[in-house]
């Protein structure tokens, strides 16, 4: 039989690794919730048209990268490519426009059909907050505040830097587009064809291609800016006058984009040089047109999602898990005792790992191999003198301690 292996873009995450990711999730979530954030979990599956209608018929999410298939109902889901889609579905199926405003983190796998990448696998995981039912620039100010928060608590906002544009409102992005489709026109014949097709129905993302081509070319393209509206201008001064005020430091990107109709005012992203070209640990905008493209009430919204998988690898090596205490019964009337006081050191909030087989000094080896700090062996002499021999194995201290109370004078330990 061929040796199993994963499937090509998922990846286990064995104990040190999960160490970390649990590092990112418990940081983002504390800190979010100093902010006011209630957590939500939705479903790894969603019917597809909640992302079609999302996303966009014509994204390359929709058409290249869904995991979709139909299930034995005969419905089409797909497992999730993003959180914002399910958390917008929940908020219209569940009801949720009376109680406005909502503050929203959430976390866990997304799945995207692409070709895997240092910190990208076709699973990854996410940290998520949104903030629904807010329309002015201080919802934009807060959750761009909170991911400044996360990664400074993270100890890596200094590997990071804040890119920041305006998408404007509807009156500026049509004139934008506008503009945009006439230049771009006038250059299609040198633009891959991934910007020929996006040229009439998605132009702000040629903006983004990662063509060399396409780059060239949009070097010397308009500039959102020049075409905002006095309110869209007002709105981002306000913005950048917040974060201004929170000494969050920025770089204007004029060429950062979200391709999509319901995307407007505030695009970011918190962008790394320091896991090679791999670049946003943390990315969003605001979406305030996106509940109501999926046929809810109109609601104005923004968020951002960021990278479990880049974000553990920017962090320092998080603190390992507690020591465990090694309890070695050795005999069959040791056992029951053993099992006891174990339970007992548990229940006292002490990490402990039980001996199962092996003479002592095979037991001794494995609670050193698990860097047990001490280790509490019971045999018959000790049930005899109805003690137990406590072993420090820091110090190398042994000493007999009653069974009654090796609990309490392990409660200093560890």
């Amino acid at each position: 039989m061929a040796s199993l292996q994963p499937v090509r873009g998922t990846h286990d995450l064995l104990p040190d690794e999960l160490r970390r990711h649990r590092k990112v999730i418990e940081t983002a979530r504390h800190v979010a919730s100093l902010y006011g954030f209630d957590q939500v979990a939705t479903p790894i599956f969603e019917f597809t048209d909640v992302f079609r209608r999302t996303l966009g018929d014509t994204s390359d999410v929709v058409t290249k990268e869904m995991y979709t298939f139909t299930d034995r109902g005969g419905e089409e889901v797909t497992l999730r490519p993003e959180a914002t889609a399910g958390i917008a579905r929940a908020f219209i199926s569940g009801g949720l426009a009376q109680n406005l405003p909502l503050k929203f983190f959430t976390h866990g796998p997304m799945f995207r059909y692409e070709r895997p990448q240092k910190g990208r696998l076709r699973q990854f995981h996410q940290i998520d907050v949104e903030i629904l039912g807010v329309a002015e620039p201080q919802a934009d100010i807060e959750v761009i505040a909170v991911g400044a928060q996360i990664l400074d608590a993270l100890g890596v906002r200094d590997k990071t830097m804040l890119e920041l544009n305006t998408l404007g409102d509807a009156e500026s992005r049509d004139a934008y587009r506008t503009v945009l489709v006439e230049y771009f026109s006038d250059h299609k014949d040198a633009l891959s064809d991934d910007s020929k097709n996006r040229l009439t129905r998605n132009p702000l993302r040629i903006l983004d291609s990662k063509d060399e081509g396409d780059r060239r070319i949009v070097a010397d393209a308009p500039l959102f800016p020049d075409y905002l509206t006095q309110a869209a201008t007002e709105f981002f001064a306000d913005v950048t006058g917040g974060l201004d005020a929170l000494g969050i430091a920025y770089t204007l990107n004029p060429k950062l984009v979200r391709g999509l109709d319901y995307y407007g005012h505030t695009a970011f992203e918190f962008t790394t040089d320091a896991l090679g070209a791999q670049g946003a640990v943390i990315a969003g905008g605001r979406y305030d047109g996106l509940i109501g493209t999926m046929g809810g009430q109109p609601t104005p919204g923004i968020g951002w999602a960021g990278g479990i998988e880049r974000l553990a690898m920017l962090i320092a090596e998080p603190a390992a898990d507690a020591r465990p205490i090694a309890v070695i019964p050795m005999g069959e009337a040791a056992q029951a005792v053993g099992l006891k006081l174990a339970a007992d050191l548990r229940h006292a909030g002490h990490r402990t790992d039980m001996g199962y087989r092996g003479n002592l000094s095979k037991r001794m080896k494995r609670a050193n191999k698990l860097n047990a700090h001490a280790a509490i062996i019971i045999g018959d002499d000790e049930l005899a003198k109805g003690v137990a021999t406590v072993r420090d194995f820091d110090d190398g201290e042994q000493s007999e301690v009653p069974l009654e109370d090796v609990v309490a004078s392990l409660a200093q330990e560890g």
